[in-house]
C-alpha cells in the first residue's frame, strides 16, 4: 500500500478519524523561477544544467544578485527550497573572480559540515577548478589541518570549531582572516537561546580579528521559519541584513494531522499513552514499508520506540536494521552510517531526537511521526519537512501526550495554523557569557584602551576587573593576557557547562569501549548508579559512576523496564533587579541561586509504564545562578482560601505556566522551570518563581516579567476548556496531586491576578 493509499484508508477510519482533531491538507506549489544572473561565472551554467537545474528559484535568483551587491544577507525558506545554492553560488563565482578570496561556512552540526560540503564538492569536481574545500573539525586528521589553513578556499567548520580550533590560532589562518570575503551561517534558527548568545560573541571575535587582518567579509546567513529571522540575524552577525522570506521552490501536497489519543479514565483525565499510540501508527507506517521519521522529545523516548519497532521488523535471522535510532551521544561514526543509510534507502525508518531537525540530506522520506508537540511552532514545522523533501505527497502526524502544552496545542489547531512561528532569543550581553567570550578576545588579540568589544558592552569595566582577577596585563595603552590556562577550551558554546561525561561499555571487560557521552547537568538524572541506560535499544544498567574521573561505566542487560529519576530544585533569591506594583502584592525581576539534587529513582515497565520500586541516588549537590521573575500574592489574590486550597491552585497555576510560557517564547518547557511556595522566605508571601535553566539566565524570565499578568488568561482558557472534573495531566495536573478543589482554586486565583 503507498501513502496516497493509506491516507485514503485512514480517512475511512472512525477509530482513528475519533481521535483526530484537526487534518489539514496543504496544496502542492508550483515553482517560481528566474534566469541565470549574468554575474554568474560561466562556467557554472553548464554544471547545474547537469544536475537538471537550468534556471534558479526566484528567491535564489534575488540573494545571487544582492550578494554580488555586497550587501549582508539572509535567506528564511521551507525546508528543501535550495537554500544552499542561495549562498554557493555567489562564493564559487567570488572565488572563480579571484582566486584569493577565501569563505568560512559554519553549521550548528558536525553532521551537517559533512553533508554539505560533499554537495559542495561535487559541483567544484565537475567545474573541474581549483577550490580547494575542506571541512574543518575536530575529525579533521592533524596532518590534514597544515593543509588546510595555508590552501583552503573554502573552510567548513562548525562554532565549537571556530570558538576553540580557529580564532585562538589566528597567527596560523592568515591567508585566510586576510582574505575572508564572505562568511556563511546556515541554520540560524538553531542558535537561540545560551548557544545563540554564544555565537553571536563567537562572531564579534571573528569580526574583530579580521578588523586586524584588514578584512571585512560579507555575511549570508539562511534559517527555517521563524518569526524574527531578521532580527536573530542582526543580533548574531552585528550586521544590518537583508530579508529575503519569499520562497520560489515548488512543494508537494502536505497532510498535517494532530492526533490525541482517546481517553481512558474522564475522571481522572488520563488519555492511552503516547509513546503506545505513536508506536502503533508508526507501525502502520512501517509495515506498508512507508519511509519514516519518527521524532521523539527525550534520549529515552526514542530508545523505547526504537527497541519496540526494531522487534516489529526484525528477520528470521534477527537482523532489523531496516529501523535505527538517532540521537546526541551515539558516536560520529554511527551517526554517518546511519545517515548514509537514509540516503541510499537501506534504512526505511529512523527514530531520532530532534538531532535530525536540521537539513542535513537524508534523502527521501514520506511521513513524519511526533511523539508529543516539539515545544514550539517552528521546531512542527521543520520536523515535518523533513517528510515530502521531494515533492511527493507527505503525511505527519503529531500525537498529543497528556501535557498541558501538547493538550492545549492540539485542542487548538486554529492557534498552531493561525499564528507565525515563535520569536528566537537570545541574550549575547548576558554578563557570564560576555566575560568568558571578553577573556577569549584577550587571549586572541591584546585590547588597545578605549576599544569597544561590542556596541553598549562596558569594555573598560569588564577589562579592568579581568585586571584585578590578575587574568590580563594593563601596560603600554594595552591589556594583556598573563594567565596560564587556555581560556577557549573551559567554554562551552552549547551548555553552561564543558564538563562532558563519557560512557564506557564494560560488558567484555577485555573489550572496553566508549559508547556515548552525556552533560554535567543531565548525569544525575540518567546516569545515576543502578540506572537503566538505553542506547539503540540496547538496556545498560549503569554499574558505577566516577564525579570525579566524568565516566560512566556501564554493563549490557536484558530487562524489562526503564528508570527516571527525582530532582529537588529550591530557588534562593540573591537581588532584585526590577519591582512593580501587582494589587497588594508584587512582579519582581532578578538574580537567584538554584540549587538541584537527586535523592531517588523509579522503575518503570517498559510495556505499561507501571511503576516497579525505587531506589537511592547519592550524587553531590549542584547550584546554579540565574535570573528569574516572581508574582508576590497578597490577600488580594489568596483571600478566603484555605492553605490546602491555596497549595493546590498555586501547584496547578505552577504545572500550567510550564506549559504555556513556551508558547510565547521560542523555547523547550526545559529551558525555564516554574516553582512555587505557599510562604516563600524571601517575600513572605505566597509566590509564583519562573527562572531561566540556564547559569546567568538567557533573557527568558525578564520576558516573563514583560508580560506582567497577560500570560494568565491563556492558562485560564487552558484550564477552563479542559473537560476533567477536578484536575489531570492535561490541565492543572492529576488531581491526586492537586486535591478536589486544586482546579477550581486555580481558576479562581488566575481570574484575580488577570483583574490587577
Amino acid at each position: 500500500m503507498n501513502l496516497e493509499q493509506l491516507i485514503g484508508r485512514l480517512k475511512g477510519t472512525p477509530s482513528f478519524m475519533e481521535n483526530v482533531t484537526s487534518w489539514q491538507t496543504i496544496p502542492a506549489r508550483e515553482a517560481q523561477y528566474a534566469p541565470f544572473p549574468d554575474g554568474l561565472d560561466p562556467r557554472l551554467a553548464p554544471v547545474l544544467a547537469a544536475r537538471g537545474i537550468h534556471r534558479l528559484y526566484t528567491h535564489q535568483r534575488q540573494a545571487f544578485d544582492w550578494a554580488r551587491e555586497g550587501k549582508d544577507i539572509c535567506v528564511v525558506t521551507p525546508t528543501a527550497s535550495g537554500k544552499t545554492l542561495c549562498y554557493n553560488l555567489p562564493v564559487l563565482s567570488g572565488i572563480l573572480e579571484n582566486p584569493d578570496a577565501r569563505a568560512l561556512y559554519l553549521f550548528p552540526t558536525k553532521a551537517l559540515s559533512a553533508d554539505q560540503v560533499s554537495e559542495l564538492y561535487e559541483l567544484i569536481e565537475a567545474m573541474g577548478v581549483d577550490v580547494k574545500t575542506y571541512t574543518y573539525d575536530g575529525d579533521t586528521p592533524a596532518a590534514a589541518r597544515r593543509q588546510v589553513r595555508q590552501a583552503g578556499h573554502i573552510v567548513v567548520t562548525n562554532p565549537d570549531m571556530l570558538h576553540s580550533g580557529i580564532l585562538p590560532h589566528h597567527t596560523k589562518w592568515v591567508k585566510l582572516f586576510e582574505n575572508l570575503r564572505f562568511v556563511v551561517i546556515d541554520e540560524i534558527h538553531a542558535y537561540r537561546g545560551v548557544f545563540g548568545s554564544n555565537l553571536a560573541n563567537v562572531i564579534r571575535r571573528l569580526t574583530r580579528l579580521c578588523r586586524f587582518y584588514g578584512s571585512n567579509p560579507q555575511f549570508i546567513v539562511c534559517s527555517a521559519t521563524i518569526a524574527n529571522p531578521g532580527e536573530l540575524a542582526q543580533m548574531l552577525t552585528g550586521r544590518k541584513m537583508e530579508l529575503i522570506d519569499q520562497s520560489g521552490a515548488a512543494s508537494g501536497e502536505k497532510h498535517i494531522v494532530f492526533y490525541n489519543p482517546p481517553v481512558v479514565n474522564r475522571q481522572l483525565g488520563i488519555r492511552k499513552s503516547v509513546l503506545q499510540e505513536t508506536l502503533r501508527i508508526a507501525s502502520m507506517l512501517v509495515d506498508n514499508d512507508i519511509s519514516t521519521i519518527v521524532f521523539g522529545k527525550s534520549r529515552l523516548t526514542v530508545e523505547v520506540l526504537t527497541r519496540h519497532l526494531k522487534e516489529r521488523v526484525r528477520d528470521p535471522l534477527g537482523q532489523a536494521g531496516r529501523v535505527r535510532g538517532y540521537r546526541g551521544g551515539y558516536l560520529p561514526t554511527l551517526r554517518r552510517e546511519i545517515e548514509r543509510g537514509l540516503r541510499k534507502g537501506e534504512i526505511r525508518a529512523v527514530v531520532s531526537t530532534n538531532a535530525l531537525e536540521l537539513g542535513i540530506d537524508i534523502g527521501q522520506l514520506d511521513a513524519c511521526v511526533m511523539c508529543g508537540y516539539p515545544g514550539s511552532i517552528a521546531s512542527t514545522w521543520q520536523e515535518a519537512g523533513r517528510a515530502g523533501r521531494r515533492k511527493n505527497t507527505s503525511l505527519t502526524v503529531m500525537v498529543a501526550s497528556s501535557s498541558a502544552l501538547d493538550q492545549y496545542i492540539v485542542n487548538h489547531p486554529a492557534y498552531f495554523f493561525g499564528r507565525s512561528p515563535e520569536n528566537a532569543l537570545i541574550h549575547p550581553d548576558n554578563l557570564y557569557v560576555l566575560l568568558n567570550h571578553v577573556k577569549c578576545a584577550a587571549y586572541e588579540l591584546p585590547f588597545e584602551d578605549e576599544e569597544s568589544y561590542a556596541p553598549g558592552v562596558s569594555t573598560q569595566e569588564l577589562l579592568d576587573y579581568l585586571c584585578e582577577e590578575r587574568i590580563l596585563n594593563h601596560t603600554g595603552g594595552r591589556y594583556y593576557w598573563m594567565a596560564e590556562e587556555f581560556p577557549a577550551a573551559d567554554l562551552s558554546l552549547r551548555s553552561v557547562t564543558s564538563e562532558n561525561f563519557v560512557i564506557i561499555d564494560i560488558t567484555r571487560p577485555e573489550h572496553r569501549a566508549v559508547i556515548g557521552e552525556m552533560d554535567r547537568y543531565t548525569v544525575p538524572m540518567l546516569l545515576h548508579e543502578h540506572a537503566i541506560y538505553m542506547h539503540e535499544g540496547q538496556q545498560y544498567q549503569v554499574e558505577k559512576l566516577d564525579f570525579t574521573e566524568k565516566k560512566a561505566y556501564v554493563r549490557s542487560v536484558d530487562v524489562d523496564y526503564y528508570t527516571d529519576a527525582d530532582l529537588n530544585t529550591s530557588v534562593k533569591v540573591l537581588d532584585v533587579l526590577k519591582e512593580q506594583p501587582l494589587g497588594g502584592g508584587s512582579l519582581s525581576y532578578g538574580e537567584v541561586l538554584v540549587t538541584w539534587l537527586v535523592t531517588m529513582f523509579k522503575k518503570f515497565k517498559l510495556d505499561t509504564q507501571e511503576t516497579l520500586g525505587f531506589g537511592p541516588v547519592d550524587l553531590p549537590e549542584l547550584e546554579m545562578p540565574t535570573n528569574a521573575c516572581w508574582w508576590a500574592l497578597d490577600g488580594q489574590v489568596t483571600g478566603g482560601l484555605s492553605m490546602d486550597d491555596l497549595q493546590g491552585g498555586m501547584l496547578g497555576i505552577a504545572y500550567a505556566l510550564r506549559q504555556i510560557i513556551p508558547l510565547y517564547l521560542m523555547c523547550s518547557p526545559g529551558d525555564i522551570c516554574v516553582q512555587y511556595r505557599v510562604r516563600d522566605p524571601f517575600t513572605r508571601l505566597p509566590t509564583i518563581i519562573v527562572f531561566d535553566n540556564y547559569a546567568g539566565g538567557i533573557g527568558l524570565s525578564e520576558r516573563v516579567y514583560g508580560m506582567r499578568s497577560l500570560i494568565f488568561d491563556d492558562v485560564r482558557a487552558l484550564i477552563a476548556a479542559c473537560p476533567c472534573e477536578a484536575g489531570c495531566p492535561s490541565c492543572v495536573g492529576p488531581a491526586a496531586e492537586v486535591g478536589e478543589r486544586g482546579k477550581q482554586t486555580a481558576l479562581l486565583l488566575t481570574e484575580r491576578l488577570m483583574a490587577l
